[in-house]
């Protein structure tokens, strides 16, 4: 009986640990997601479509995010060049824990809602799909987390955590990302697809203090089997200015004007 009684101690131990393990990563992660405090974000960037060749090519892009009642809410803008400019698109959190997505083509001169069998299809020619696009935003609770370790990237300290989805139909089975011990940053996300490869690079760079907010100023996303990679390059960033809520509306991407 007190061998049996060593046994139960040990595995309760254990189990307590990997409880303790999983609530510390998810809070980690939580954190490192939900880092800068704002009403609202505007901004303006140039993104940079880098293909297997080298030669590239060039977007620019306004993109205003603010929550809303179900979590995050994000409409993007196509300004330059001509051939897609007028291009908006715009995603919603939805009660689920999934995302609502529509965009609107000037070619096709009407908005077109996004399924969710289209979720992990390029945004636009770039190594972006449309999950990517509110990856950063992505809710903690959606995954579980496992923390991996602890190593050095970019000179710094950092946890590296483990997240698997729980919606089996997201794009990628785990996502592996690299936090800043002391300071919360995402410097790194590894993707991996549904058979557990690493299909995908996400990394983030050159933050900056923008209205006391340490802000990245570089997002560059690789595809590992095409070597092709796309880069966004924040030239203006703005917290908290009002943006109306038309803004985030169908009628919005169809007119591009706000009531």
């Amino acid at each position: 009986m007190k061998y049996n009684k060593i046994v139960v101690f040990v595995v309760l131990c254990y189990l307590a640990g990997s409880f303790a393990n999983a609530q510390d990563a998810a809070s980690i992660m939580d954190t490192a997601r939900n880092r800068i405090k704002k009403e609202t974000l505007s901004s303006r960037s140039r993104m940079v479509i880098t293909a297997k060749d080298g030669s590239t090519s060039e977007r620019l892009i306004d993109q205003y995010s603010k929550d809303g009642p179900n979590g995050a809410r994000i409409i993007i803008v196509f300004q330059k060049p001509a051939n897609v400019a007028g291009t908006r698109f715009l995603t919603m959190d939805n009660k689920t824990g999934g995302s609502d997505r529509w965009i609107f083509l000037p070619s096709l001169g009407k908005v077109r809602r996004i399924a969710a069998s289209e979720s992990g299809g390029s945004f636009m020619g770039t190594d972006f799909s449309y999950d990517d696009i509110s990856l950063s935003d992505r809710e903690a609770n959606l995954d579980t987390h496992t923390m991996l370790r602890e190593e050095t990237l970019n000179g710094a300290a950092c946890y590296v955590i483990q997240s698997i989805p729980k919606d089996t139909s997201y794009q990628y089975s785990k996502i592996i990302t690299w936090i800043d011990k002391n300071k919360s940053f995402i410097y790194k996300s590894e993707l991996y697809d549904k058979r557990g490869t690493l299909v995908k690079v996400m990394e983030m760079s050159g933050f900056k203090d923008i209205q006391g907010r340490q802000t990245p100023s570089q997002i560059k996303i690789s595809t590992v089997n095409t070597g092709t990679y796309t880069t966004i390059y924040i030239e203006i960033t703005k917290y908290d200015d009002p943006i109306p809520e038309s803004v985030f509306t169908t009628a919005y991407l169809e007119t591009g004007r706000s009531k």
